[in-house]
C-alpha cells in the first residue's frame, strides 16, 4: 500500500509535535536554570537535553516537514535551500537566513566535542528556541488547510 503525500505529512507533523512537547519542557526547565559559570550534573543534564531536543526538532522541521509540504503541493524535491526559499513564501519562516541560523546551530550541537566550555552553546540554543517555537506553530497553522490536525 502507496503512502500518500498528505499521509507523510501528517506523520512528521505528528512527530513535529511530539518533540515540540520535549523541547518546551526542556527549555523551561532551562529557563529557569538560566545562564551560570558552572552548572551542576543536573543542570548540564537539563542542558544536555535541551540542546539535543533542539536539534532533533530542527532537523524535523528543516529535513522532513517542509519538504513534505512541498510534497503536498506537488512541487519538485529540490535542496534544503529549495525547500527554505518556498517555506518563506508561504510565511512559515521569517526568513531564509533565520532558518539558516537556526540548522547552523543545530550543526554547531552536534559537532561540539570541546565540554569546558559550552554557556555560549547553552546561551545560543535558549535564544534561539523562541523562534523554533513560533516557527512550529506558523507550520502547524498553515497545515491547517490540508487538515493534518
Amino acid at each position: 500500500m502507496r503512502t500518500t503525500a498528505l499521509e507523510v505529512l501528517a506523520e512528521n507533523l505528528a512527530n513535529l509535535e511530539k518533540s515540540l512537547k520535549w523541547l518546551e519542557r526542556s527549555f523551561g526547565k532551562c529557563s529557569r536554570i538560566g545562564l551560570k559559570e558552572s552548572y551542576s550534573d543536573e543542570d548540564f543534564d537539563d542542558f544536555e537535553n535541551l540542546t539535543s531536543r533542539y536539534a532533533r526538532t530542527t532537523d524535523l522541521i528543516t529535513n522532513k516537514v517542509l519538504r513534505s509540504i512541498d510534497a503536498v503541493e506537488f512541487l519538485e524535491p529540490g535542496s534544503a535551500i529549495d525547500a527554505a526559499n518556498r517555506a518563506e513564501k508561504r510565511g512559515i519562516i521569517e526568513s531564509v537566513g533565520s532558518l539558516r541560523d537556526l540548522k547552523d546551530l543545530r550543526n554547531d550541537i552536534a559537532h561540539e566535542y570541546e565540554t569546558d566550555d559550552l554557556r555560549s552553546l547553552f546561551a545560543a540554543v535558549l535564544s534561539a528556541t523562541p523562534l523554533v517555537l513560533k516557527t512550529a506553530a506558523r507550520i502547524a497553522s498553515y497545515c491547517g488547510r490540508y487538515g493534518t490536525r
